[in-house]
């Protein structure tokens, strides 16, 4: 299945829309509705984001939704696209939200423009991975899509495409702004956002490459606020010039950050074969990291079987050069309250959203059983390396791996 990279046509372009005035607008959507469970009550497993998640009961949040989208044709050069979509995010239940929104202009047969709110393209599916039944896999593989937490960006592109011989070529930049609600109550915003997408597609062959870059701004988290206040006081209180250097190291208030990511996909005869990697780094506490995935699958009749393999690993985090304990002759309280914020330190590569390593092998099986509706049935096991990787609310006393199951209708209308 192509899965182009222009955004009005990519996530829907295979449905039959309704039609109104004449063709001038058309309608269509996409959802899934899905049942979620694990084997633990211990920790909890969701997408990417979300403030809670499954346990032994089961729960329809994790992988259900619902979008919507409008495009409306102005003329043969000139269209608006408008997509909402209802899933549940960083609030602890379904919310409401404006994907899309942007005005799309075609200079000529091979450069179109876009301004407004577009998908980020960040990852090979990142126009359609909320698409069910545009992707095999009944979710995208939490290890590499928990690393970037913007979907969409507020600005413009420029995307080119064209065809050399039997191989597509298509480039797209964009720039702007984003922000993201983190579950927990801060906010992430992305400021002077600039996205690189090269995508080339040969028969049954689509390689790609990505790289984003910004500056982030975490606000509004007071666990964040009270540990850089206590290092500045820290600081000045015991003339440790280190806790104040550490504290802006720690800190996520316009610092650069980059996500880079090479993809491919294969869909030959009954083959069936989709791969991304990728490199995050920030200059913050947030972790460096590598991620990545290979699946695998093949079609027999309607069916079709498949398995991944998934990886997180922290690459780096912030440099401490605070003492491990306090020189002679100091207040008796520092050397305690040192050896307290070293180990908060050294848990922050383990805390807060997208932070900590773990790998996940997954199996699965998709049933087209009628035209534009699908049925998947899988299970991954989740192994944390350590702490609760990327697992949610989890409990003192927790312990990986964790058995994840789920069962989803998806559908396009």
């Amino acid at each position: 299945m192509k899965k182009r990279i222009i955004a009005s046509a990519l996530a829907l372009s295979f449905v039959a829309p309704c039609a109104f005035a004449q063709d001038a607008v058309r309608i269509s959507g996409f959802g899934t509705g899905a049942l979620t469970w694990t084997n633990t009550d211990k920790a909890e497993f969701g997408r990417p984001n979300q403030a809670s998640g499954a346990t032994k009961d089961v729960t329809t949040g994790v992988d259900s939704n619902f979008g919507v989208q409008a495009d409306y044709a102005v003329n043969n050069w000139l269209s608006v696209t408008g997509q909402g979509l209802v899933r549940k995010d960083a609030q602890d239940d379904f919310g409401a939200e404006l994907a899309w929104a942007f005005a799309k202009a075609k200079v000529s047969d091979d450069v179109s423009i876009r301004v407004g709110r577009m998908g980020l393209p960040a990852f090979m599916i990142s126009d359609y991975r909320n698409v069910g039944y545009a992707n095999t896999m009944l979710r995208p593989p939490a290890e590499v899509y928990s690393q970037m937490l913007f979907n969409t960006v507020d600005g413009a592109d420029v995307i080119w495409q064209h065809s050399y011989a039997a191989t597509t070529y298509t480039a797209q930049f964009a720039v702007g702004k984003t922000k993201a609600d983190v579950a927990g109550g801060p906010s992430l915003d992305g400021r002077r956002v600039t996205a690189l997408n090269l995508v080339a597609e040969h028969g049954p062959l689509t390689v790609r490459f990505g790289r984003v870059d910004g500056h982030l701004t975490l606000n509004g988290s007071a666990s964040l606020a009270t540990l850089l206040n206590t290092l500045n006081t820290v600081a000045a209180g015991y003339k440790f010039p280190q806790a104040a250097q550490l504290a802006k190291d720690i800190d996520v208030r316009d610092k650069k950050a980059s996500f880079t990511s090479l993809g491919a996909t294969l869909d030959w005869n009954d083959i069936v074969v989709q791969s991304e990697y990728a490199k995050r780094k920030t200059d913050s506490y947030i972790n460096d990291t590598t991620s990545w995935y290979v699946m695998g699958g093949y079609r027999i009749g309607k069916f079709l079987p498949y398995y991944s393999h998934a990886k997180l690993s922290i690459d780096g985090n912030v440099r401490n050069g605070m003492p491990a304990a306090c020189p002679a002759g100091y207040p008796a309280a520092c050397t305690p309250t040192l050896a307290t914020l070293n180990g908060i330190v050294s848990n922050l590569r383990h805390t807060g959203v997208s932070q900590g390593e773990q790998q996940t092998d997954t199996i699965g099986l998709r049933w087209d059983f009628r035209s534009s509706v699908a049925l998947k049935v899988q299970f991954d096991r989740v192994r944390p390396n350590k702490a609760a990787g990327l697992l949610v609310n989890a409990q003192p006393g927790f312990k990986g791996p964790v058995t994840v199951g789920a069962v989803a209708l998806d559908f396009v209308f």
